[in-house]
């Protein structure tokens, strides 16, 4: 286990290069803030020249490749960081300077054990692509098929191990402060982000991912997953159909290609749609560079090192919530969330449903350009304190997703209207979902499963009955558990509905 002062000598590090670069200056400033933390903030930049505005994304891609990633998860956490923060996170491009080819074709030959020239004819030495946990190469099969050809970085796994257990380190301590910081779970957020980072440097679960994601979207016309070459995939490296398309990046070149970008952002926003409600299995990186116009018109995507999950319930009451913010329909959403016991019982579902109501009436209807998401965010942030819900940051990567989705929508069509998109997909699964035929078919598959668990259950009871003539128990029989009824958190629910619905979010947290 590493010693206290081990983790207290990287903190110190780190703090002062943020505080370099004035991003400490908005804990400082933050009265939810423990007092110690604020301290410890104005002690990292004693000395130090500060910057007229925070830079933000320099600090985190100052301090290595885990914080880049952690930095792009805190960008969609503006309750953690501030409004200001968050948006200049946004910036981190998850780049770095590419490792020499020697490193790669070394790293290549182990983990194909020497068998490197024998499955490749040939690979480019220059990189399509470096980040900070692996780089892409362009490559050629011996069997003449040309693929993509992603390689961990050498000595990248000890590295974020050594980050992630430090930021664990610090997250049990701060969240031991009590107040606003206990309300934000910070050991939770470290949690997702650990699973998080641990499946991206599996490169056989990014296959396995890519596989996956393939089957469930196989009924989406309008977008393509390449297939994994498993032959040729390790945990350390992952090779994958080339994308012969244009980045969705390069506005220009879709132009001179003669896509419709008003139908590449629709393909898009409904390919996700599906993604999260339908299937409840979504790529959870969909950011421009990610994704291509393929030259039959459909939208591909690459890279999949970060998925999310919802179960059926929770896509349920996520289509609930939409639904309700899609038609106006508040004091439902209210509901679901006392239902679900989110928000404290002592709060008026008639309060929360019109400090909802102030937050989504406003923008209901309007093109995503004419809305401002700051505004919004600190409207949804302000009713999470107002009514004392919990973080919840399991909903980290759908968070983190929504705002990527918002920004390719702006960059494809700044009039797009991403309420007009989702309303009628939302509208028709929850007919599926939640009409009487899918009420019976739950009933019959609950009443299947609780004839099946009856005979076990009458076998507890009885073991726990008096024998006849036996002295009576000494303890009351145990209450049969129930298991909550678990939705999302209005914060995020809003975040949902309002990125989808206008292109936006607020957590991978």
């Amino acid at each position: 286990m590493t010693a206290a002062l081990t983790h207290l000598w990287r903190l110190a590090r780190w703090g002062r290069t943020l505080a370099r670069h004035g991003a400490l200056l908005g804990i400082e400033r933050d009265r939810n803030a423990p007092p110690g933390v604020r301290r410890l903030a104005r002690l990292a930049r004693f000395g130090a020249r500060l910057p007229d505005v925070p830079r933000y994304a320099e600090a985190f891609e100052a301090i290595g490749p885990a914080a880049i990633k952690l930095g792009q998860a805190l960008a969609t956490r503006p309750d953690l960081v501030g409004d200001e923060a968050a948006t200049d996170l946004l910036r981190l491009q998850d780049k770095l300077p590419p490792v020499p080819f020697s490193a790669i074709r070394a790293a290549l030959d182990e983990a194909f054990e020497g068998k490197t020239d024998q499955l490749f004819s040939s690979i480019d030495p220059n990189p399509v692509g470096a980040a900070s946990i692996a780089q892409v190469h362009k490559a050629v099969t011996s069997d003449g098929r040309t693929v993509a050809l992603k390689v961990l970085r050498p000595g990248i796994e000890p590295a974020f191990a050594e980050a992630i257990e430090t930021y664990e380190w610090a997250a049990i301590r701060v969240e031991g402060l009590g107040g606003e910081a206990a309300r934000l779970r910070p050991r939770a957020v470290i949690d997702s982000f650990k699973r998080w980072t641990e499946g991206e440097l599996n490169l056989r679960l990014e296959a396995a991912s890519a596989s996956e994601l393939a089957e469930t979207m196989a009924a989406e016309a309008g977008f393509r997953v390449p297939g994994v070459d498993w032959a040729r995939t390790t945990r350390r490296v992952l090779t994958i159909d080339w994308i012969d398309g244009i980045k969705l990046t390069d506005r220009a070149g879709l132009e001179a290609a003669g896509f419709d970008r008003k139908t590449l952002a629709a393909s898009l926003v409904r390919a996700f749609l599906r993604q999260a409600i339908a299937d409840g299995f979504f790529h959870a990186d969909m950011h421009q560079g990610n994704l291509f116009a393929c030259p039959d018109g459909r939208v591909a995507v690459i890279d999949f090192g970060i998925m999310g999950r919802l179960d059926r319930r929770a896509r349920v009451y996520l289509a609930e919530i939409l639904y309700g913010l899609l038609t106006g329909g508040y004091r439902r959403v209210a509901e679901i969330h006392f239902e679900a016991g989110y928000v404290p019982a002592y709060h008026s579902v008639d309060e929360f449903a019109t400090a909802l109501r102030a937050v989504g009436e406003p923008i209901r209807g309007l093109p995503v350009k004419d809305i401002s998401v700051g505004s919004l965010l600190d409207g949804l942030f302000t009713i999470t304190r107002q009514f004392e819900m919990p973080t919840q940051p399991h909903l980290l990567l759908l968070q983190k997703t929504m705002v990527m989705v918002e920004g390719v929508a702006l960059a494809l069509d700044p009039d797009v209207n991403m309420w007009e998109i989702a309303e009628p997909f939302v509208r028709d699964w929850m007919r599926d979902e939640l009409g009487p035929e899918a009420h019976v078919a739950d009933a019959l598959v609950l009443g299947a499963r609780s004839l099946r668990e009856l005979p076990g259950f009458l076998r507890r009871v009885m073991a726990l009955l008096p024998l006849e003539g036996a002295a009576p128990p000494q303890r009351p029989l145990p209450e049969i558990a129930v298991k909550d009824r678990r939705v999302w958190p209005l914060w995020l629910a809003g975040a949902v509905g309002l990125a989808l619905g206008l292109g936006l979010t607020a957590l991978v947290g």
